[in-house]
């Protein structure tokens, strides 16, 4: 029961990192740059601050270190890029369609057994999704948003992969943090060197704060410490309800319509993971 209220925790989690972007995104309250820039910044903080006070000092992780650092980088900023200039819901599809296949890709190479049962939830979960995010009418894309959001996709596939290794789930989340994030300061500072202007407001930086202390960094943690006990197939499925609790979430805060397409593919989603998580 505490394996599954955690799983359920950091889906939350991730789904709140959805919604906060979007909000400081739509708002055009701050650049994408600078969204991601801060939102590690702020990770970082919060998690060496518990790491000092609980363990009376920081001492940085060694397993998987620069892939969980390559990783994060590649996801929060595809994430934010991605955002800017594309369809929300066709963007969540791309991102958590590309975590699935690369998840799914892994555990195949890793000789990891994927029973019937799993592969048709899995089926039925993503149907789910991609009924109620598929676009309607005419579809028109910005291959650059695109291949950011898959670059997401992948860099998440790669960190909650690397998770998977850890055995302290808040030392590695920090050590992830901490060196990601003075790389995402000098990102978010490279356009100053070619004339380009950098769009920072109180309510975006209070926004990407909130992301990068809570929804990211503890969450994140929180994720480590579950990785271990899940298989990569069962880790991969349980993200696909991310899209939904988000969309519930939109509903909630930000007064987007509830429609009987949402129902059913929330039924959908939520019986394809229930069946691939039954034991």
């Amino acid at each position: 029961m505490r394996l599954l209220l955690a799983t359920a925790l950091t889906m939350i989690a991730f789904a709140a990192n959805s919604i906060l972007n979007r909000m400081a995104l739509a708002a055009v309250s701050i650049d994408a740059l600078s969204f991601g820039a801060i939102r590690l910044a702020a990770g970082a903080v919060m998690l060496a601050l518990i790491v000092a006070v609980t363990r009376g000092g920081v001492r940085l992780t060694r397993t998987g270190r620069w892939v969980g650092v390559a990783a994060l980088l590649a996801y929060v900023f595809g994430f934010s890029l991605g955002y800017v200039s594309i369809d929300a819901g066709l963007g969540t599809l791309i991102l958590f369609g590309t975590v699935q296949i690369t998840l799914f890709t892994a555990a195949i190479r890793g000789g990891e057994a994927v029973s019937t049962r799993r592969k048709l939830g899995a089926a039925l979960a993503l149907f789910g999704l991609g009924l109620v995010l598929w676009p309607s009418g005419a579809i028109d894309i910005s291959l650059v948003a695109a291949a950011g959001l898959v670059v997401a996709g992948i860099g998440w596939g790669f960190y909650t992969l690397n998770g998977r290794r850890a055995t302290d789930a808040l030392g590695a989340t920090m050590t992830s943090f901490v060196l990601a994030a003075p790389v995402g300061i000098l990102l978010a500072l490279a356009p100053l060197l070619f004339d380009q202007t950098m769009l920072v407001t109180h309510y975006g930086v209070g926004l990407a704060i909130l992301s990068g202390a809570v929804t990211s960094g503890l969450g994140y943690a929180v994720w480590y410490s579950v990785l271990p006990h899940l298989a990569t197939t069962t880790a991969a499925i349980a993200q696909i309800s991310v899209p939904i609790i988000a969309m519930a979430g939109g509903i909630l805060f930000l007064g987007e319509p509830l429609t009987p397409l949402y129902l059913a593919a929330t039924v959908l989603v939520i019986g394809g993971v229930a069946l691939s998580l039954r034991r």
